[in-house]
């Protein structure tokens, strides 16, 4: 689990830091919001065009230096004294201790010296050769090059021993994917510094090796610095063939040099930054490219995948297996439609067919011929019975003419008594007469023959009943044979009860 800080701990440990790594520092700054509390202490802040700085004086140590003297602590020779009358606007160069106030956890500088910085002859030559130059065009911005993204070769000009080449090694060395550096040596201080420094330079760029020329150099005062405001370093600067990088002093330092250069670096450590990216920061772009690139490998896989899909989809519905398949299917398809056709077209004739050959088999087949046999027989049976009456009226009438004849010859009379008699036999032989009896002719209603005997008869059959006054319709329910009585299960004529 990770350790919680409170406020006032957290706070503490950056007070620690901060005291640590800066005991002791110059900065140069312009002077704002000066108070002056009863209590003596001077609290004003420095500022240039880009931050602001909290300072606090206290009281123990605004002591004055004779200008051209020596502080005590820094065996600086100060140029000008130090005074406690510090006005808005004035430019001063203090000498403290950066601390952390620790109740609104903001840092400060703890002055010990304040000296103001004025423009002295050789800030004057500095803005005169400044203000030159740029009528020539050598500060220029059009006329800069960028430095290489990754430069393989690099040229240093510098001194060669000394902490700005330790400091831009020891950077070098841990930044950027690995370089070769060659080293020109040259004088960074003093009155041959000048020519030396613009030597190296031409011949950085005549060998032609190096990708970007860097020219550094540690801090130190203004004329320390003062060979790199100078026209042969200029000159070396602005007809160089490579880019340059210049990172001469601290970064309140501005020389003539950096502003010709294509780039310039805030200390001799921030050019080695300019030059080539934070190793770590490289390494977390190549894992992040490595990612991007898996992503956009799988993508574009997964892409030709499905693209590939599709066109064996499309290959696979073109191929003639397929296109056989899909032939075979319709096929199969129209084989079935035709017999499902087929099998209607057929049905009605068939059931037609069944039909008559049904009514054929009802008509003619053995059940029908087998019925037609009985009513032959039957017939057959009732043939004599029903001759012999015949052969009797016929003999009748045989006897009746006879008679007739002796009536006729009896006379009138005699005629008219044989005629009642043949009224009276004919009205006996009528085969309507029995029905007003409650007798009743029974006809199959659909051929309007008389039903003589049972075996003509079947369930079902529509039937048609004669009496005396009219016809009923009735139907078959069943068929139940019996007896005949004498002279046939019917009447005469087919008179049946």
């Amino acid at each position: 689990m990770p350790h919680i800080f409170e406020v006032g701990e957290l706070t503490g440990a950056v007070k620690d830091v901060l005291e640590s790594q800066f005991p002791f520092v110059w900065v140069r700054g312009e002077v704002g919001g000066v108070s002056r509390p009863a209590s003596g202490h001077l609290y004003f802040s420095l500022k240039d065009a880009r931050a602001r700085l909290s300072v606090v004086w206290f009281r123990r140590s605004q002591r004055c230096v004779a200008p051209g003297g020596v502080d005590p602590r820094t065996g600086e020779v100060l140029e000008h004294g130090c005074t406690a009358e510090l006005t808005e606007g004035t430019t001063v160069l203090v000498a403290g201790r950066l601390s952390v106030f620790e109740p609104q956890g903001a840092y400060q500088l703890v002055a010990e010296l304040v000296q103001e910085q004025g423009a002295g002859q050789l800030a004057m030559q500095f803005e005169a050769m400044k203000a030159r130059l740029a009528g020539l065009g050598y500060f220029d911005p059009g006329r800069k090059r960028p430095l290489p993204a990754h430069p393989a070769r690099v040229a240093v000009v510098t001194a060669p021993t000394g902490a700005a080449i330790r400091d831009f090694l020891c950077l070098a060395g841990e930044r950027g994917w690995g370089c070769a550096i060659r080293i020109y040596p040259a004088l960074v201080q003093g009155e041959q510094a000048p020519a030396q420094v613009a030597a190296a330079l031409d011949a950085a760029c005549a060998d032609g090796w190096a990708e970007a020329v860097a020219l550094i150099r540690g801090g130190g005062s203004l004329e320390d610095l003062w060979a790199f405001n100078t026209e042969p370093v200029a000159d070396a600067v602005f007809r160089a063939t490579v880019p340059v990088v210049c990172g001469v002093g601290h970064e309140v330092d501005t020389s003539i040099a950096d502003l010709v250069a294509d780039v310039r670096a805030a200390t001799p450590s921030h050019a080695a930054q300019l030059l080539w990216p934070e190793r770590a920061a490289l390494m977390q772009r190549v894992d992040v490219l490595e990612q991007g690139l898996f992503t956009a490998m799988g993508g574009l896989l997964e892409r030709r995948e499905a693209a590939l899909g599709q066109v064996e989809k499309a290959l696979r519905w073109l191929s003639p297996a397929q296109r056989l398949a899909r032939m075979q299917e319709r096929l199969g398809t129209a084989l079935r439609d035709l017999l499902r056709a087929g099998k209607a077209l057929t049905a009605q004739p068939r059931a037609e067919l069944d039909r008559c050959a049904g009514a054929l088999d009802a008509a003619f087949g053995p059940r029908a011929v087998a019925r037609r046999q009985g009513e032959v027989r039957a017939l057959a049976l009732r043939l004599p019975r029903a001759a012999r009456p015949l052969l009797r009226e016929a003999e009748g009438a045989r006897a009746l003419g006879r008679r007739l004849a002796l009536a006729g010859q009896a006379g009138p009379r005699g005629a008219a008594q044989a005629l009642a008699l043949l009224e009276s036999r004919l009205k006996a032989v009528d085969p309507e007469a029995p029905l007003a009896r409650g007798y009743g002719l029974v006809r199959v209603a659909a051929t309007g023959r008389l039903l003589r005997s049972v075996a003509e008869a079947a369930p079902g059959q529509e039937l048609d009943i004669r009496v005396a006054d009219g016809a009923v319709g009735a139907r078959v329910l069943d068929v139940r044979p019996g007896p005949a009585g004498p002279g046939g299960s019917g009447g005469p004529d087919g008179e049946a009860g």
